[in-house]
């Protein structure tokens, strides 16, 4: 028998081809998906420790409690210590001025930044600087740039000192240590020391180190040692502490994720899971064509002895070498993409650290030959059951085909109701925890498991109203003449086996659709939040203080050079005061800052105009935290004072938490002669938004004034772009699920036109051209992906909503969006590649005459 089986598996491999294609994608698949997770964890671990080069411990400890670096030094198996610490000076050359993060030199393997020219200062007076702030302020190697830094003196008073430091270097940020601070420049160890010891007036608690082990020395027990030195332990439970690298990132990243790296991984792998059940789909349709065909094999086979048993095994065999050869070639290929993707991501010169090669752990090898084989087996089951079915008198006449398929069963019908029912119960459920409840990890858990029981229940069901579906399909197109009417009498000939691959290519129409509905309505709804945190494109702050510590204002000069540089689309000046506010009779007053605004000219720039909807006039308007702070809600007065006046104000609440305002009316009677101190900015919708910060902080660093540039709009088109990768490489991974989807349909058809081959012949002898057999088939192919794809975008679009309100509820109003173009190209592609799934099957259909095929059997 086993020599039997393979025999039939080299007469067979072309149709063996088409399910091994389809489990060497899901394989594929899954070993990409594991791959992955390594590279984005081991990705997310470097990119938070980057900021401690190539530290092997981290020791932290409290303000009240700092550590003793010499003693971290002096420790055994120590080979390097450096505090983790920056301050800020300004620097300036000429007429340019850029505020600067600046960081203490240390050894080599504990600097993350690299020098591309030049090198380290080692000596007072010398100074590294990041390149793009070295070509911005005009200066090269050799040069002196002027640092203006605070100095507090014993009696508490303030002043600001200038040195002249040589520039000796330039420096990159390769892996983006210091990217909030855009780069940070290096002086020598003692120079820091100095600097940052007058900037408070006092020495500055070290609450952070990063320690490389010496050479030969195990991690470990240096760990054990510095936890010695500090007294603390060896987990960050309670300070001081000491952990390696990776857990401190680790903690990091889980702080920054909420913990939702093992979501991550469970969600990405349901991707993968799902390919594996598409591909089962198609293996099982591919075990049913293959049996159709052997039918009399079969019968011959237990003519000659063969019992049921054997004949069963022999499929079950066969499933088994194809399962476990494609999911080692899946393994194979999964690999290979996972290895070219690094490839591509090193020579695009990405700026995260990754790492040069992918990391194959059993894992990556043993679980998806091991799940491969599995689904392989498990979808040729009912296959090899039918095939124990075939009579040996089927050997000497003809019988009827295999899969015929049985009434489908009441009980089947009820559980799928209900679990639909239950299903759409909890999707419902889960959207309403998210936006009305504000309870988003109910939400997306009620919202998972109604989403995972409702599509069972529509699958399971599939066979009862899917094959109905199909009918009424059929009969729009039953109009065009008799080769569409016997296409749409096709889809129903076998409704089990239309509505199994209906449901292939359902499942992955309905991820696509599904995701980039929640997608599109999650970039909608996070914008719209990020307008209402960060109200404007551009800020322009001066940074300035006079000889009484008071900001001072922008020159009108500077206000209207950035308003004409290029894609500035509108801008307002701004004040910002700080006032005492008054409650009420006998409360006692509190200092609060305020934005003083023109709410016409704010409206032109606001991102999110209605914020400012309800200033006017004799109302401040209090962001929540600052309402909160102050114990005020909409309606009650407050008296605002200041060194000119006091005006008594009605109190409206806003939407944003920290940032009041006051209108410039008002402010005119608390002080008369207030600075303009900053100015918002709108950019123009179709610009560049970095270069339009970069150019805005060009004309900044020439004025001479000193100035601080926030460009909230980059921020904005990095969400974005980020929302859109993601889109891309989700789009992407369950565009698999399509495909394999897609060999499912030229399945169906295929086994089709064997099981009608006499049919076909007699419809060629009566009349019917080969262009008209094709067209029946097309029109079938296309019959059965529409309504799968149909059926898949409405589903789609109900996951994706319901998702969106269950994850995004909290961050306010969701905006559901409809992402047309996406959805059109769905379906577009999945009608065109049942068409083109046709043609195969017509072709085989085509090669015998009309009398040739009278005469089989």
């Amino acid at each position: 028998m086993l020599r039997i089986t393979l025999a039939q598996m080299r007469r067979s491999a072309g149709r063996l081809a088409a399910a091994g294609v389809a489990i060497v994608i899901g394989t594929a698949f899954v070993a990409a998906t594991l791959l992955a997770s390594g590279v984005i964890t081991r990705m997310t671990y470097d990119s938070v420790a980057a900021q401690y080069g190539d530290a092997d411990l981290v020791v932290g400890a409290t303000q009240d409690a700092p550590l003793d670096v010499d003693a971290l030094a002096a420790t055994d198996g120590v080979a390097a210590v450096a505090p983790v610490t920056a301050i800020y000076a300004e620097l300036t050359d000429g007429a340019r001025s850029v505020y600067q993060s600046v960081v203490p030199t240390a050894d080599d393997r504990l600097m993350p930044l690299e020098v591309t020219a030049g090198a380290m200062p080692s000596a007072a007076g010398e100074i590294a600087l990041p390149a793009d702030v070295a070509d911005r302020l005009g200066v090269t190697l050799g040069d002196t740039v002027d640092v203006g830094r605070d100095v507090v003196g014993d009696d508490g008073s303030w002043q600001q000192v200038t040195e002249t430091p040589a520039v000796v270097g330039l420096l990159d940020d390769p892996f983006g240590a210091y990217a909030q601070t855009g780069g940070a420049a290096v002086v020598d160890a003692a120079t820091y020391t100095t600097w940052q010891t007058e900037a408070r007036g006092e020495p500055v608690a070290v609450t952070e180190a990063a320690v490389v082990v010496a050479d030969g020395t195990d991690v470990t027990a240096a760990q054990s040692a510095l936890a010695g030195t500090v007294g603390g332990a060896t987990s960050t439970d309670s300070a001081p502490w000491v952990v390696t690298t990776d857990e401190r990132a680790a903690e990091s990243a889980a702080e920054l994720t909420g913990g939702q790296d093992l979501m991550f991984l469970v969600f990405v792998l349901t991707f993968a899971a799902i390919a594996l059940v598409v591909a089962g789909l198609v293996i099982t349709n591919t075990f049913q064509v293959l049996v159709a065909q052997r039918a009399r094999t079969l019968a011959l086979l237990r003519c000659v002895g063969a019992d049921k048993a054997q004949v069963g095994r022999s499929v079950l065999t066969e499933a088994a070498i194809l399962g476990l050869v494609a999911s080692v070639a899946g393994v194979l290929l999964g690999t290979a993409l996972g290895q070219a993707a690094l490839w591509v991501a090193h020579a695009m010169d990405v700026p995260v650290p990754l790492p040069g090669a992918v990391a194959l752990t059993w894992q990556v090898i043993v679980v998806p030959v091991l799940v491969g084989t599995v689904v392989t087996v498990g979808a040729a089951l009912v296959p090899a059951r039918v095939a124990t079915r075939v009579a040996p008198l089927a050997a000497l006449r003809p019988a009827a085909s295999p899969t015929t398929s049985r009434r489908a069963g009441k009980v089947r019908l009820v559980l799928s109701l209900l679990t639909a029912a239950v299903g759409f119960g909890l999707l419902a459920a889960g959207a309403a925890l998210g936006t009305v409840w504000q309870e988003p990890t109910l939400g997306l858990l009620a919202g998972i498991a109604g989403g995972a029981l409702s599509f069972v229940g529509v699958a399971v069901g599939a066979v009862f109203w899917l094959p109905r579906v199909a009918a009424a399909a059929g009969r729009l197109v039953a109009a065009s003449g008799p080769t569409a009417r016997l296409a749409a009498a096709n889809t129903l000939r076998n409704p089990r086996r239309t509505a199994t691959t209906s449901t292939a290519l359902l499942i992955g129409v309905t991820l696509v659709a599904m995701m980039t509905t929640g997608a599109a309505s999650a970039r909608t709804s996070l914008t719209a939040a990020l307008d209402e945190q960060f109200p404007v494109d551009v800020m322009v702050t001066s940074t300035a203080s006079d000889a009484d510590g008071e900001q001072e204002a922008l020159s009108g000069e500077l206000r209207a050079d950035v308003a004409a540089v290029d894609g500035v689309r509108a801008t307002t000046d701004v004040s910002e005061i700080l006032v005492r506010a008054t409650s009420g009779a006998g409360s006692a007053a509190t200092w609060l800052p305020l934005t003083a605004i023109d709410p016409a000219g704010g409206a032109e720039v606001l991102n999110a105009p209605d914020v400012l909807a309800d200033l006017e006039p004799g109302t401040v308007l209090l962001g929540e935290v600052q309402a909160q702070d102050l114990a005020l809600g909409t309606g009650d007065s407050v008296e605002l004072t200041d060194t000119d006046g006091a005006v008594t104000v009605t109190v409206a609440v806003g939407a944003s938490g920290y940032t009041s305002y006051l209108t410039t009316d008002d402010l005119a009677a608390l002080s008369t002669d207030a600075p303009v101190t900053g100015m918002y900015l709108a950019l123009d919708d179709d610009v560049d938004a970095a270069s339009a910060v970069g150019a805005i902080q060009d004309v900044v660093a020439d004025s001479g004034e000193s100035a601080q540039v926030t460009g909230v709009a980059s921020q904005r088109a990095l969400f974005d772009r980020v929302i859109d990768t993601m889109l891309g490489i989700v789009v992407g991974l369950l565009a698999v699920a399509v495909v394999i989807a897609l060999i499912g349909v030229a399945n169906t058809l295929s086994l089709s036109v064997i099981e009608r081959r006499r049919e076909s012949a007699t419809l060629r002898a009566i009349g019917l051209s080969k262009a008209q057999l094709r067209g029946m088939l097309a029109i079938e192919g296309l019959l059965i992906a529409g309504v799968g794809a149909v059926l898949g975008v409405v589903l789609g679009l109900v996951y994706g909503w319901a998702g969106a309100g269950a994850a995004l509820g909290i961050m306010g109003d969701v905006t559901l969006s409809v992402p047309w173009l996406e959805i059109a190209l769905v379906l577009v592609v999945a009608l065109v590649a049942g068409l083109v799934a046709s043609v195969a099957p017509a072709r085989t259909a085509l090669k015998a005459s009309p009398v040739e095929a009278l005469g089989t059997e």
